[in-house]
């Protein structure tokens, strides 16, 4: 996990989308678990460039779908 901060909002989040993240995301999603950014799924999101950084939470589908049901009342709020 490693979700969006202070530290790294400003940058999109920690992990690099097309060299981290997509590869992670892909590994768990054939494995039976679940990739998301705490607002969406990781596979989705269009790259904006090579480098571009996102939020990373990899786990099970249950575990994910609490930590993204998290970051929803968060955000509404």
């Amino acid at each position: 996990m490693y979700p969006a901060d202070a530290g790294n909002r400003e940058m999109g989040g920690k992990l690099r989308l097309m060299y981290e993240a997509n590869p992670m995301a892909f590994i768990a999603e054939q494995a039976g678990g679940r990739a998301s950014t705490g607002t969406g799924r990781i596979l989705d999101v269009q790259p904006t460039s090579h480098h571009q950084r996102v939020p990373v939470i990899l786990g099970s589908k249950s575990e994910v779908e609490v930590l993204e049901q998290y970051h929803a009342d968060a955000s509404d709020t």
